[in-house]
């Protein structure tokens, strides 16, 4: 009996360890690739599965996107100035059988195969190109090794240029080229502000005097407006007076005599002055006709003043 149930001990315990060796799990992020006798027999997808052991060998793949450190390197430009330059690369394996079985050590095959274009990429550019395009370089070598690591089931995410390091001496230089460039820059800024500061000095002086002079003409303008106005009404009321005194004279019938002695009468003022000369108008015959008339009418009057009788004046007696 103690025979018996050590036999079935040990049964019981090698079908544990058989069973044990039989299930396999693999994570979501893997694939695993089942080998029989050393060759390649199918691919497990995540979960729990079933092998033979002992016949059956499964080999895990990680199907993550994986990083890989381009070590250091120093790489002539086209301008033969030595820099040092320093990158990463990301890949995802897309194809588990072709990464397991198409290349024995992929991180130090992608390493290589990066050094190695990354050397031919920024040797065709210059040092200045180089610093400024490092999009460029990124895209171009992500287009390099993309193509060249498909055969091993893989694909190059990006690639990230993570430092271009000229010389000492030429980052002294490039520092001072930079420190010229800024302070012509601030010298040209400098200038272009002081220019415009003139240019609006000289805009808001223009238009000063522009409004000055437009606040002058139209002061003039309504000043001349105002004289017009007066002058109009002035000639008008003088246009309503002499029409009121040609209406005046006409309506009493003047004389002669009358208009005689109304012209001596402006003569008078006429020669009220500091006139030496004074010129009389052509219509002056037929006035001084009238004023002889008025002349002989005082004639006349005199002369029978003198031929009346005289008066003989009364006496008390």
């Amino acid at each position: 009996m103690e025979a018996a149930a050590v036999i079935v001990f040990i049964v019981i315990f090698v079908l544990v360890i058989y069973v044990a060796l039989a299930i396999k799990i693999v994570q979501q992020h893997e694939k695993g690739l089942t080998e029989r006798f050393g060759r390649y027999r199918k691919t497990l997808d995540p979960g729990l599965s079933m092998i033979f052991p002992f016949i059956d060998k499964v080999q895990k793949v990680d199907m993550r996107e994986q990083v890989v450190d381009v070590p250091p390197q120093e790489v002539i430009t086209k301008d033969n100035v030595v820099v040092t330059v320093d990158a990463v690369v990301y890949y995802q394996a897309t194809d588990p059988v072709k990464l397991a079985y198409n290349v024995a050590n992929f991180i130090v095959a992608a390493t290589k195969l990066a050094q190695t274009n990354l050397r031919n990429v920024i040797g065709d550019m210059d040092l200045d190109d180089a610093l400024t395009s490092r999009e460029t370089i990124n895209t171009e070598l992500r287009v390099i090794l993309d193509e060249a690591t498909d055969v091993w089931g893989t694909r190059v995410v990006r690639v990230e240029i993570q430092r271009i390091d000229p010389p000492a001496d030429v980052t002294d230089a490039m520092h001072r080229q930079m420190k010229a460039e800024r302070d012509r820059r601030a010298i040209v800024t400098e200038a272009e502000g002081e220019k415009r500061s003139a240019i609006l000095k000289a805009e808001g002086v223009k238009q000063s005097r522009i409004l000055d002079a437009e606040g002058q003409a139209a002061a003039i303008m309504t000043v001349a407006d105002a004289n017009r106005y007066e002058a109009l009404t002035l000639a008008e009321g003088e246009g309503q007076a002499i029409e009121t005194v040609f209406n005046a004279i006409h309506a009493g019938n003047p004389t002669p005599d009358l208009i005689a002695i109304r012209y001596l009468e402006a003569l008078q003022g006429i020669a009220d002055g500091q006139a030496t000369k004074i010129f009389l108008p052509l219509e002056t015959t037929s006035i001084l006709s009238s004023i002889g008339a008025i002349g002989e009418l005082f004639n006349d009057v005199k002369e029978q003043a003198k031929s009346a009788p005289k008066a003989v004046p009364q006496t008390d007696m």
